[in-house]
């Protein structure tokens, strides 16, 4: 008995045992397995990372050490951030790529506990990477820097962290040239570590507005990149150019400072090529137009229009007028449609500012002006005067800007054939008529105009110009219709055209100087003759092409196929989803109506008496209702 109830025990503890050896196995596989996968990706990780700290490709010869400084820097900026302005990314960048460089060179800096300062020295400068890790340090610096610089307009305490970040990339970047000087690194590398150094060293000077240091850095950097370009191919020197072009504008900014007066408009010439301004020098130069204006604004105090002096007390509405003439002058000289638009809107911009100025002057004497207009038989104030002549330069801004992309769709028009063989999406008239359309209203809100309701040449001149737009709004929507082949229209809009256009020529002879600007009616005239033949000439064919290819096999009557089985006819619409095979629903027919039965014999029956009943029925009351009830009948 004792026996034979001992032996299950045993049993039962070596299946566990076996049944743990057996888990512990699998811990030990999946474990292993977890640390193979981790190892693999750490690895993978490791080459991803390791390609960025693959040594650069050394630009020197034979055992000399060599490093791109301008194209890697430039690389690295347009793909980190900098080409959309982001510079706390490509700090970020920095940062990462300096870790990764110490890993690589094993080149640390303490451990984690405490940290252990080195320095790049010529003695261990055995590799290109480490003039990169330098060159790094100098552009996480930098980039710091110019971060705090867009930061500093909300927060102007951050100029004083975006100095001491330049001074920093100033000092690295000494580091760099201090090294590069080594007979272990080659010429070239040393030139651009010069020219590196002098651009950092320029931008610091041109920050504290020391502008003649600067400026003999800037001048220094440059120097060593014309060489540079000169001494390579074009590809190699495309870099070097553009470099040359960033830093000229500072240059001459920092001329104009010292006391050179012809810099300003060298710097205005540059603006207009560039169609506005960027980088470091952008709001400087902006600055600088402004307070050069506003120099010129003090001794501006009124302004004459159409045979009225009005006096200018608003100081930015006086800058904005000081600089009309200007932005007229570069909008002329623009080299492509392009600038012009953003010209264009750079005035529309400053001009809507300056009418906003003048609309918080005309609230607080809004009951002035009201007693003023009374007394004066119509005639309004004199800000509200200034306010009709700014809108005018609105307005008048706006219909230039449109009649000048007008003229480049125009151009696009005439190439259209061509646009087409290269498979691009070509222009249409359409496109023309909402610029004309927006151009007839503008010229709607010049005669409403306060002050100007009066003003008969005013009125006059502008309803010639009405009727010039309308000629060209009336000639593209034509030309729209003689795109669908719709040739009576077309017809009669260039009729229209014509008639609008000798109403121009017929009252445009004391104001043919006004008109000079606006498109010449007379080859408007000339090409809606062309356009009126060459459209009877399509009609014509197109009429004889309707008249060979029309058979009565090809004929569609409208019938349904039920209608017309002992006819053949070619109809698509059969094989179509509105196929049309009977009427449905099915037409009314005429059928008999039923017969009507007319009671003829009623009017001569005679009917049986009734008053006994009548009479029987009148007796019976309350009385034979409770009889009944009871069970009491008569």
């Amino acid at each position: 008995m004792a026996s034979a109830g001992a032996s299950p025990a045993p049993a039962r503890d070596a299946a566990r045992r076996r049944l743990g050896r057996k888990m512990a196995a699998e811990r030990a596989g999946g474990r292993g397995g977890a640390e193979e996968s981790r190892e693999n990706r750490e690895n993978r990780e490791n080459k991803e990372s390791n390609k960025e700290n693959e040594r650069p490709r050394d630009g020197g010869l034979g055992d000399s050490l060599g490093l791109e400084i301008l194209q890697i820097v430039k690389e690295s900026q347009q793909q980190h951030g900098l080409r959309h302005g982001d510079f706390q990314r490509y700090r970020g960048y920095c940062s990462r790529r300096l870790r990764r460089l110490r890993k690589t060179l094993n080149f640390k800096m303490g451990n984690r506990h405490k940290f252990t300062g080195k320095k790049v020295t010529e003695e261990i400068l055995s590799d290109n990477r480490y003039l990169l890790l330098i060159l790094m340090d100098a552009e996480r610096a930098w980039s710091y820097a110019m971060q705090l610089k867009q930061e500093a307009n909300t927060e102007p305490r951050k100029r004083f962290h975006l100095l001491s970040r330049l001074r920093k990339a100033v000092k690295h970047a000494e580091e760099l040239e201090r090294l590069c000087e080594s007979n272990r690194v080659d010429a070239k590398t040393k030139l651009e570590a010069q020219a590196y150094m002098a651009y950092l060293t320029g931008m610091l000077r041109f920050e504290h507005q020391e502008w003649k240091a600067a400026m003999e850095a800037f001048n220094k950097c440059k120097t060593i990149y014309e060489k540079l370009a000169n001494a390579f191919t074009e590809e190699q020197a495309v870099l070097y150019n553009q470099r040359v072009e960033e830093i000229s504008p500072n240059i001459r900014y920092c001329a104009y400072n010292i006391g050179d007066q012809s810099a300003m408009n060298e710097l205005m010439q540059m603006r207009l090529r560039s169609g506005g301004t960027e980088g470091l020098l952008a709001e400087k130069l902006e600055a600088l137009i402004t307070q050069t204006r506003a120099k010129q604004a003090a001794t501006m105090s009124e302004v004459e229009w159409r045979g009225r002096t009005v006096p200018v007390k608003i100081d930015k509405v006086r800058i904005f007028l000081l600089g009309l003439a200007d932005n007229e002058a570069a909008i002329a000289q623009a080299e492509n449609e392009e600038t012009k638009e953003r010209l264009f809107e750079s005035l529309l911009s400053e001009c809507r500012d300056a009418i906003q100025a003048v609309r918080e002057e005309l609230k607080p004497d809004q009951k002035q002006r009201e007693h003023s207009l009374e007394n004066d038989s119509g005639k309004v104030s004199n800000i509200q005067y200034l306010h009709s002549y700014l809108t005018y330069i609105k307005l008048s801004t706006a219909i230039r800007r449109n009649e000048s992309m007008a003229k480049s769709l125009q151009k696009a028009l005439l190439q259209q054939q061509r646009s087409e063989e290269d498979g691009k999406r070509t222009p249409r008239p359409q496109d023309l008529i909402r610029l004309y359309d927006i151009i007839l209203q503008n010229l709607v809100e010049l005669t409403q105009l306060p002050g100007l309701e009066e003003d008969k040449n005013f009125q006059k001149e502008t309803g010639l110009k009405t009727l010039v737009y309308k000629a060209y709004r009336c000639f593209f929507i034509a030309q729209s219709y003689v795109l669908v082949k719709k040739w009576s229209e077309a017809l009669v809009l260039y009729e229209r055209v014509l008639k609008y256009a000798r109403e121009v020529q017929s009252g445009a002879g004391a104001y043919m100087n006004s008109l000079k600007e606006l498109p010449d009616v007379q080859d408007l005239i000339t090409q809606v003759n062309a356009e009126k033949y060459s459209l009877q000439a399509s009609a014509i064919l197109d009429a004889n092409d309707t008249h060979e290819t029309e058979s009565p096999s090809q004929v569609k009557d409208g019938k349904p196929l039920s209608e017309r089985f002992e006819t053949f006819c070619l109809d698509p619409s059969l094989v179509s989803k509105q196929v049309s095979l009977v009427h449905f629903p099915p037409g009314f027919q005429p059928i008999p109506c039923k017969p009507l039965f007319f009671d003829l014999a009623l009017n001569h029956v005679a009917f049986p008496p009734l008053e006994d009943k009548v009479e029987q029925k009148a007796k019976s009351g309350l009385t034979g209702y409770i009889k009944g009830i009871f069970g009491f009948k008569s």
